[in-house]
């Protein structure tokens, strides 16, 4: 094996000499958990149960820490102070009082005994380097010691944070105190970026999350690759069912039978990585028809003159030849859109970073909503509010001499957030850049399975002079910090109220149910203690959580002692514009003030103002496209452990079309290792499920499975990791977008690295 593959390969941790050796974290600290049997068995037999309304039973207020949704619910205890099991409130417009398995099974991860336990420093003894438990204080020292001498070196902008989840909000204030605004998410980048950038440049607002999608009364829903149901969007997918319950016709594209494909009126199985040509087929249909909203186009829409002479070659006929859907099929589903208009949403999609031209692509769903009149209207997509919160009274943060623009001059101009793969490659020394990031902070995400194409990540992770990690779990990341600092559960801290938004606005209160486990401290614990070392302690005056909490409920008219008891307050629109009126006056924040069917923002940049359709690569004999998704009791990677959803579903398969598995001679259940087209072979097995339901061109499997960690007892070794497969990125050239679906595998039937050993 080459040592190339070996970087990617991390499972054995067989590594040649580097400055950072990947060290397993060992079980140090308290010890596990006495009662997880029992209680264990408990919590998983009982968590889908009723709330027992036994004498004792108290409850706390949270909001769900598993996905992004973050809805609002009540954890119960019993009269020994143990946590049992979560629902939902049935205030929250998020989950309407309905959380689904990774919800309630949020339990699993309090009391996973795998969680990491006390805080670790990277030491070097006898010559090898290993993790040494340690003290907060003395960990924390580590940490500011560092991140001085990096400030005081390099300047304190080269620090980046790499953060997912809500205790990020304190690290990134204490970032910006500290002098550096690198503070990104891998959630724009490696996915919703592309949406984003699309929707601001047409209609000159972003779509944000939750989705500001109008389901629950649409009357026609496109699904392009949005696998509603599956990534379990608590909100949406209820709405989706009120939606079919109702009659909402359902159109799905995707070149596997997916849930939300089998309870649509119309699916249609495309090929891969031609979505393009099928928007663009549509629009041509839906123009040339004259089937469009014609007041609507009129009055809020600039360039339709343009689209018209863009889109007249892009016939049905055209596209049947690039998409494999048939003429016929794409003129009725632009028939049903436009008969259910303006109630018709083309849904935007959630990960959208799939070929490189991603942007693009969001743009021709963005221009065929705005054709049907769907923005802004019942059943399209209608305009949210949110209850902000005030900042607690701190100084002005220092401004930054730079940025991470400063790496790439004059790329990714249209990004509206720090793009996290471009802070990866601005970590790697190169004579062509002038600023180079010599620290990370890492706070909920693990890299190693978020950030694409596994070379570079560990590339950059080996240019770092420092990395300091901060998770519950001890994920791949881990093993390659400087430190580890235990971050509780979600159930055992506080965090800033949720304020996301929705029809109403609304606030949300997550509380502790319980004092954390073993030695973890929350977020913004480790943020103020870690700014008073940094001599920072003028940005967090607060004297603690709840301090702050109370503070800035009172100025929004409630309080803490008010939200402990509801959990959930929602409070009245500010203004009566959650649709727009017949003939209202808009002003659209455009260049043009009208919503763009050709965008300006783009010409300006030197980008195509309209959507055009580009070939992109075909797998070679043998291959097949690697396609990738959610599982409904899954959150990516983060919950591949939880003792309550492994339970449910403990390891992925591979979905192998029934053609493919005959020339193959592959079985059922058969286990088997993939090899994509640079030679990277996958570090594990995965079993094989024969299934009409993928094309025969493309194989699918779950993300997030795969781990090499051995501490994660119950997901090591279970199934392969679709990241490690992943070497081939198509970066969008308009917002730096990660485009993940130009991969192919192939397989073997015999484990091939005891052939590389043997070798």
């Amino acid at each position: 094996m080459t040592y190339e593959n070996i970087l990617i390969f991390i499972s054995n941790h067989i590594m040649k000499s580097t400055r950072r050796d990947f060290i397993k974290i060992a079980a140090v600290g308290a010890g596990g958990l006495a009662t997880s049997g029992g209680l264990f068995s408990w919590a998983r037999a009982n968590f889908f149960e009723e709330v027992p309304n036994a004498p004792g039973m108290t409850r706390t207020p949270t909001y769900c820490e598993i996905c992004f949704w973050k809805c609002a619910g009540w954890v119960y205890k019993n009269e020994k102070g143990e946590i049992q099991k979560i629902i939902g409130n049935d205030e929250d417009p998020h989950c309407n009082g309905r959380l689904c398995p990774r919800g309630t099974g949020g339990v699993g991860m309090y009391y996973d005994e795998d969680r990491l336990k006390t805080p670790l420093v990277r030491r070097t003894v006898n010559g090898k380097q290993v993790f040494e438990p340690a003290s907060w204080d003395e960990a924390l020292d580590v940490v500011a010691q560092n991140l001085k001498k990096v400030a005081k070196e390099h300047g304190p902008e080269c620090v980046a944070l790499f953060t997912h989840g809500s205790g990020g909000k304190f690290f990134g204030d204490l970032l910006k105190a500290f002098g550096s605004e690198n503070i990104t998410a891998p959630s724009f980048a490696q996915c919703r970026g592309p949406r984003e950038v699309a929707f601001l440049s047409t209609f000159g607002e972003i779509i944000a999350s939750p989705e500001r999608t109008d389901i629950r009364d649409t009357r026609c829903l496109v699904l392009i690759g949005s696998h509603i149901g599956e990534n379990m969007h608590n909100g949406q997918v209820q709405e989706m069912s009120d939606a079919i319950d109702n009659g909402a016709t359902i159109i799905t594209v995707d070149p596997r039978y997916s849930t939300a494909a089998s309870k649509s009126k119309y699916w249609l199985p495309i090929k891969p990585s031609t979505d393009i040509a099928l928007l663009l087929a549509w629009i041509n249909v839906i123009i040339n028809e004259e089937w469009y909203d014609k007041k609507y186009v009129e009055k809020y829409c600039y360039g339709l003159e343009e689209l018209k002479n863009h889109v007249k070659t892009f016939t049905p006929e055209w596209a049947y030849g690039i998409t494999t859907i048939r003429p016929d099929v794409i003129y009725e589903t632009a028939r049903e859109m436009a008969n259910a208009s303006p109630a018709v949403i083309i849904h935007p999609g959630r990960h959208v970073t799939w070929y490189g031209d991603d942007t693009q692509r969001l743009r021709a769903v963005a221009i065929l909503n705005a054709l049907l009149g769907s923005w802004g209207r019942r059943g399209g997509f209608y305009s949210p509010e949110k209850k902000d919160l005030p900042s607690y009274p701190h100084p002005e943060f220092p401004k930054p001499k730079r940025t991470w623009r400063d790496a790439h001059p004059g790329k990714y101009n249209l990004a509206l957030e720090v793009v996290s793969n471009d802070i990866c490659d601005s970590t790697i020394p190169s004579p062509d850049r002038a600023c180079n990031f010599k620290a990370w902070i890492v706070n909920g995400t693990n890299l190693i399975f978020t950030l694409p194409d596994q070379k570079k990540t560990l590339e950059a992770i080996q240019s770092l002079e420092f990395m300091v990690v901060i998770d519950t779990m001890p994920m791949e990341i881990t093993g390659y910090a400087d430190v580890v600092l235990p971050e509780c559960t979600y159930l055992e801290r506080y965090d800033y109220c949720r304020t996301d938004q929705h029809r109403e606005p609304n606030i949300a209160l997550r509380m502790p149910a319980a004092e954390p486990k073993y030695d973890s401290k929350p977020a913004w614990w480790i943020a103020k203690k870690l700014a008073s070392k940094l001599d920072l302690d003028e940005y967090f005056k607060w004297n603690d959580i709840e301090e702050l909490l109370d503070w800035q409920l009172k100025k929004v008219g409630t309080s803490l002692e008010e939200m402990k008891k509801v959990g959930v307050k929602k409070f009245p629109r500010e203004y009566d514009d959650l649709y727009f009126y017949d003939d209202q006056e808009i002003q659209f924040n455009t260049n043009t003030g009208k919503i763009e069917l050709y965008s300006t923002d783009l010409a300006a940049e030197g980008f195509v103002p309209m959507p055009v359709y580009t070939p992109h690569e075909e797998p070679q004999t043998g291959f097949y496209r690697l396609n990738y998704g959610r599982s409904p009791v899954h959150t990516f990677s983060r919950t591949a452990n939880n003792p309550n959803l492994t339970d449910l579903m403990d390891e992925n398969v591979l979905w192998v079309n029934p053609k493919v598995a005959k020339e193959w001679s592959l079985k059922a259940g058969q286990k088997i290792w993939l090899e994509n087209q640079d030679g990277v072979l996958s570090t594990f097995p995965i079993k094989v499920r024969i299934t009409e339901r993928i094309r025969f061109d493309s194989v699918y499997m779950v993300h997030g499975f795969g781990h090499a960690e051995k501490r994660l007892t119950r997901s090591y070794g279970k199934g392969v990791s679709d990241t490690e497969l992943i070497t081939n990125v198509k970066t969008d050239p308009i917002m730096g977008g990660t485009g993940m679906r130009s991969n192919f595998v192939t397989f073997h039937v015999e484990d091939p690295h005891r052939k590389e050993v043997e070798s």
